[in-house]
């Protein structure tokens, strides 16, 4: 008899993970780019604006600390629904906002909201979906995710136009997480769509599992400090990667001169090359293994940066950006889904919340430091040294993940599931 899986419903899988998820990221897009104008509609000046803005991430790495136990304990779908609700919270919260310090707090409580709704999402697609289809699957989850980021804009962008008031974006913040949670509420559980057997069916890939409902994030960082060292070291590199291009390309364009129709044309471009190969990068990671799309994509994000150093002053400098913008995208596009997939085959499958919890924690940390690098760096010395330094650590997270993914992930046999 055939030990192969057979694949996945994927429109239950679409419905009950992917569309709730697009509509609380369409929110988030919605909100993000407006944060400063909101703040400064409230007499925030540029640092405190600024401040607000980092809220967002503060929320999430706070929400991090307590997410496992809370979806280990009640469930993802259930986690997912209150988490829209607290995100909603957030968002009345923050239109009615009479001072920045309000707004600051309600922009961390839709951080909480998202670090719940996020960790949920991921734990139910690494609870549900086969490992012989795992890492498609969570591209999918990121390039959906992805998506809602880059619709939003467009939509909070439209509202500016009718109604001149920047907090509107708050409207479709909530109006997202409140579809999100009709869906997810009107849909049967996924305990029933895919079968409990799931759940308690499939074999570990990692190294021993800790399944104790009692360990919190930080017992359970010290349980499984041998894995996130390395795996997890290179894991928090790629998000600090990720999270620089999206503060270094802004910045080079204004370095460089460009104005800003035009860089906002490039860089929304690199935007769609960047969605458009979600679905190739998970491909390759389920035919072939993680590692080969783990290492040759952080590799080349970190080589991009380089080149970036090396370009600033060079003749063509517009040319140099347009080519290594793509570049950056194309790197990006294909790890879609990578540092969820590695995460997910490192959990425990009957319980994997609580180490995803605080694989998202360290993930999370290392995006928010990226920022924080580049403008410390590049006070003390330019933005060339500070996108070197960037690259430097890269590679150093790429050297990392090519001797340690292959000791902790084990290899997905070809048309084999759990």
């Amino acid at each position: 008899m055939s030990t192969a899986t057979p694949a996945p419903r994927w429109r239950a899988v679409t419905v009950t993970t992917l569309v709730p998820t697009f509509l609380f990221s369409l929110g988030q897009g919605a909100l993000l780019p407006v944060l400063p104008l909101v703040a400064d509609d409230l007499g925030a000046d540029l640092a405190t604006a600024g401040l607000v803005s980092a809220m967002l991430m503060v929320g999430v790495l706070v929400g991090d600390i307590p997410s496992g136990i809370v979806i280990a304990r009640i469930g993802e779908r259930v986690a997912m629904v209150a988490a829209a609700g607290v995100a909603i919270l957030g968002a009345v919260v923050g239109f009615l906002a009479p001072n920045p310090a309000v707004l600051a707090a309600a922009v961390f409580v839709i951080g909480l909201g998202g670090a719940v709704f996020a960790l949920a999402r991921h734990a139910f697609l690494t609870t549900f979906v086969p490992v012989s289809y795992r890492a498609r699957a969570l591209s999918t989850l990121g390039g959906t995710h992805r998506l809602g980021l880059f619709v939003g804009p467009f939509l909070s962008a439209a509202l500016l136009q009718l109604t001149d008031l920047p907090a509107s974006a708050f409207g479709v913040l909530a109006v997202g997480c409140l579809l999100a949670a009709l869906v997810l509420v009107l849909l049967r559980d996924p305990e029933s769509v895919f079968g409990a057997e799931h759940r308690s069916a499939a074999p570990t890939t990692g190294e021993l599992f800790v399944a104790d409902e009692a360990h919190g994030l930080f017992r359970t960082l010290w349980a499984r400090r041998s894995v996130l060292a390395t795996v997890g070291l290179g894991s928090a590199i790629m998000s600090a990667l990720r999270a620089s291009r999206l503060v270094i390309l802004p910045l080079w364009a204004v370095s460089i001169g460009l104005d800003g129709a035009t860089a906002a044309l490039i860089i929304g471009i690199a935007g769609g090359i960047d969605f458009a190969l979600f679905y190739g990068g998970g491909w390759l990671m389920d035919r072939f293994g993680r590692l080969w799309v783990a290492v040759p994509s952080l590799a080349s994000l970190s080589l991009a940066h380089l080149a970036l150093a090396f370009t600033h002053d060079a003749e063509a400098p517009v040319a140099w950006f347009v080519v290594l913008a793509f570049t950056l995208a194309v790197a990006n596009g294909l790890s879609s889904g990578i540092l969820m997939t590695l995460g997910s085959d490192l959990a425990d499958p009957r319980q994997p919340a609580l180490f995803l919890g605080a694989w998202r924690f360290t993930n999370d940390l290392g995006g928010a430091s990226a920022p924080l690098v580049i403008a410390g760096v590049t006070a003390a010395a330019s933005l060339p040294v500070a996108a070197a330094v960037i690259a430097g650590v890269g590679l150093v997270g790429a050297t990392v993940w090519r001797f340690s993914i292959p000791r902790h992930v084990s290899r997905t046999p070809r048309g084999r599931g759990r």
